[in-house]
C-alpha cells in the first residue's frame, strides 16, 4: 500500500503562517444524546431535526484510512469527537484500528477522545482495552439542576461523575475535564467545581463560551474572560502559572500552590491561540477543515470513494494545510456583541467538527 510519507528528518509540512500539521480531531458521528445550549440547541436540533444516514459518514476503514496518511504525514496526536462519539456503534473497532498506526519514526500516536460522558462508566473498559490513551469529559456544573438545565434533556450529574471515575480507574487518565461557562447559566459553579476536582488528579479546565456556528446565539457579554476564572479561583485557591506541555497546547496551565493539581483555561476569545494552532479537524462525512471556525472544507470522501490512491489523498490533505492561512479568534472583532451576521450563517458547527 504506498502512502506518501514525510521522511524522517525532513521538514514538517507547514501552513502559511509556517505552523505544523500535528494533531487531527475526528468526528464519528453528528449525533448527540445532549442538547447543551451552546452547541445544540433544542429549538435547531429538535426532535424533527435531519441527522446525516448512516451511509454518508465515514466507515472506520476509511477513517483509519486517512488517519494513515496523516500519521505518515506529521500528525502524531489524533482525538475522537462528535456529536457524542460514545454513540458511534463499535467504536471500540475503530479505537483498535487507529491505535495500531505508527509514526514515520515508529512511534505510537496520542490517541484520544472526547465525550460527555453518558456512557463512559459501561464503556470505559473497553476503551482502554482497544488502545485508547486518554478521554476529555464535558461537564459544565456539579450542581444537578444547573447540569440538566445546561443539558437540556434533564441527565443527571452523578451518571457522569461516575464515568470519570470509571476512566479513571482504567487507566485513561489524566482525565481531562471540560467546563464552558456562560455568564448567566454556570458561572456561580465556577470555584466550586475547582474545589470539587483539586487533588483528584484530574485536570479541570475552563472554556470561554465561543461563537462558533450560527445557532448557539452567542453573544460577548455572555463570555466570562479567563482572566475572571482565574481571579475568582486564586481568591479561595492560590494558583501560579505553569509552562505549556508542548507547543501549540490550547489551554493556558495553572497550578494550586498547596500541591493539589492543576487546572487549565482555553481563551479562544479573550486570549486567542492561533498563532500556534496545529490542528486540523475532519468532519463525519469528510470534510476537512483547517479551522474551528471554517466557512467550508475539503471533500475527502469524495476523493477517497473515487478511487483516489493513498498517495493522491497525502497530496490532497497536505496541499490544503500548506494553503492553509486561518486565524479567525486572532481577526475577531471585540467590539461587537454578535459578529457578522452573514459570516456566522456559513461557518461550520461545534457539533459538526467537535470542539
Amino acid at each position: 500500500m504506498s502512502v506518501t510519507v514525510l521522511d524522517r528528518g525532513a521538514a514538517p509540512v507547514l501552513d502559511r503562517l509556517r505552523r505544523p500539521l500535528r494533531d487531527l480531531r475526528i468526528s464519528v458521528t453528528d449525533r448527540c444524546n445532549f442538547r447543551c445550549v451552546y452547541c445544540m440547541p433544542k429549538e435547531i436540533f429538535g426532535r424533527d431535526y435531519a441527522f446525516l444516514p448512516r451511509e454518508q459518514l465515514l466507515s472506520f476503514e476509511e477513517i483509519t484510512r486517512l488517519a494513515r496518511v496523516a500519521v505518515a504525514n506529521g500528525v502524531e496526536k489524533i482525538r475522537l469527537t462528535g456529536g457524542e462519539p460514545l454513540l458511534r456503534k463499535g467504536i471500540e473497532e475503530l479505537i483498535r484500528m487507529l491505535a495500531a498506526l505508527r509514526t514515520p519514526s515508529g512511534a505510537a500516536i496520542d490517541l484520544a477522545l472526547t465525550t460527555n460522558g453518558s456512557a463512559l462508566a459501561h464503556l470505559a473498559p473497553a476503551l482502554a482495552e482497544a488502545g485508547l490513551d486518554r478521554v476529555t469529559v464535558s461537564l459544565d456544573s456539579l450542581d444537578d439542576a444547573t447540569f440538566q438545565a445546561m443539558n437540556d434533556v434533564r441527565f443527571p450529574v452523578g451518571r457522569v461523575l461516575e464515568g470519570i471515575d470509571a476512566a479513571a480507574a482504567v487507566g485513561l487518565g489524566p482525565v481531562k475535564i471540560n467546563m464552558v461557562v456562560k455568564r448567566g447559566y454556570n458561572d456561580h459553579d465556577i470555584v466550586s467545581m475547582a474545589r470539587h476536582f483539586k487533588g483528584t488528579g484530574h485536570i479541570l479546565r475552563f472554556i470561554e463560551f465561543m461563537d462558533v456556528g450560527s445557532t448557539n446565539g452567542w453573544r460577548l457579554d455572555e463570555v466570562v474572560p479567563s482572566d475572571e476564572v482565574i481571579a475568582r479561583i486564586a481568591a479561595e485557591l492560590p494558583l501560579e502559572p505553569i509552562a505549556a506541555n508542548y507547543p501549540g497546547e490550547v489551554a493556558g496551565r495553572y497550578r494550586y500552590r498547596d500541591g493539589g493539581g492543576e487546572i487549565g483555561v482555553i481563551s479562544s476569545v479573550t486570549h486567542a491561540f492561533c498563532g500556534a494552532c496545529t490542528r486540523a479537524r475532519v468532519s463525519v462525512e469528510g470534510q476537512l477543515f483547517t479551522c474551528l471556525f471554517a466557512t467550508r472544507g475539503h471533500d475527502l470522501r469524495a476523493l477517497m470513494r473515487g478511487g483516489g490512491t493513498d498517495d493522491e489523498l497525502a497530496e490532497a490533505l497536505t496541499g490544503v494545510w500548506r494553503s492553509r492561512d486561518d486565524h479567525y479568534s486572532q481577526t475577531r472583532s471585540a467590539h461587537t456583541a454578535i459578529p457578522d451576521a452573514s459570516a456566522r450563517e456559513r461557518r461550520v458547527e461545534m457539533s459538526y467538527i467537535g470542539g
